[in-house]
């Protein structure tokens, strides 16, 4: 029996407890006191689906409320059906296809999949890599910039060449290697930005492999080792040296955005980064099949609302 067959992808009422067991997974928490298995179901004819009502703020809430489902009427079980197609697809799925797929509007699915990779951003993790650790280090660049503009850290200078990086966002990578990835958007790739994100993410006792770019050179002081490959000399692996995990991270992120998403604005640049980062760090390979990449997607809806508002004018 296919997966999507599940009562939960079909069914609200059963969407509602199949949600409420994962991000209540210790008891039915107020969203507005933080009180504990104090609360009741309301019943009635009139009543929603799923609505309890506090014991103790004396308030009704759902599941939905401070997560990524608040104020969405977009059937929930609708939305785990999203968030599946989303975590399975290993390229990504597009706006477009959601639309099609799940028979809602082209701006509902947009904001939809903005809101489930915002569900997939993780933050205030520990240290990449450790004693005898590998993780490997690499920049590269996505766009170009809308219009053709010019980045702020040019200060209004042309660019003079159309070289390889002109003009395209600059991205910044940490693979440990069999582990997971980190990556940044950043305005600008250059030694003080490099240094910056290798101390805050890399464990000191960790080895850095790197290419010969000289924008590791700030960074090598701050790890135990740090060798790299000169691929500028044909050289790309060197014993167990080489950057060949990045690069592969790398490879699916752009034919995922070129191949599926194909335009990102580049203020949402670092949501699609998220996703293809969850993605990559609950893959096959560390034993995560796509049933259980989709439920640890559903962990992670708590505390990560947005409206669309901001999702259209925020700024990365």
């Amino acid at each position: 029996m296919s997966v999507l067959n599940a009562k939960h992808f079909h069914d609200e009422k059963a969407a509602y407890a199949f949600v409420e067991a994962h991000v209540w997974p210790k008891g039915r928490v107020c969203p507005h006191c933080g009180v504990v298995d104090q609360s009741g179901e309301l019943k009635g004819k009139s009543t929603r689906i799923g609505v309890y009502k506090c014991y103790a703020c004396r308030k009704p809430f759902t599941v939905k409320v401070g997560t990524i489902f608040e104020s969405s009427h977009i059937k929930l079980h609708i939305w785990l059906q999203a968030i599946f197609l989303i975590s399975s697809s290993k390229k990504g799925i597009s706006a477009n296809q959601l639309h099609r797929t799940l028979g809602i509007t082209l701006k509902s699915a947009w904001f939809l999949a903005h809101r489930i990779r915002e569900a997939m951003r993780s933050g205030g993790l520990g240290p990449l890599g450790g004693e005898g650790e590998v993780v490997e280090a690499d920049e590269t660049y996505y766009g170009p910039q809308k219009n053709g503009e010019v980045p702020e850290y040019r200060k209004g200078r042309p660019y003079k060449s159309k070289k390889f990086g002109t003009r395209k966002r600059a991205i910044v990578s940490l693979v440990q290697r069999g582990g997971e990835v980190r990556s940044f958007h950043v305005k600008r790739a250059d030694k003080e930005t490099v240094a910056s994100i290798v101390v805050k993410n890399v464990a000191r006792e960790s080895r850095l492999h790197t290419d010969e770019s000289r924008l590791y050179k700030g960074a090598d002081a701050h790890v135990a080792e740090h060798q790299s490959v000169n691929h500028g000399k044909g050289e790309y692996a060197r014993d167990d040296v080489n950057t060949n995990s990045v690069e592969g991270y790398f490879s699916i992120f752009k034919r995922g955005m070129k191949g599926i998403y194909q335009h990102c604005d580049e203020k949402h640049l670092h949501r699609y980064l998220a996703e293809f980062d969850f993605r990559y760090n609950n893959r096959e390979a560390l034993g995560v099949n796509d049933v259980a990449r989709a439920n640890n997607a559903l962990k992670g809806v708590v505390g990560k609302r947005l409206t669309y508002k901001t999702t259209r004018e925020a700024n990365a």
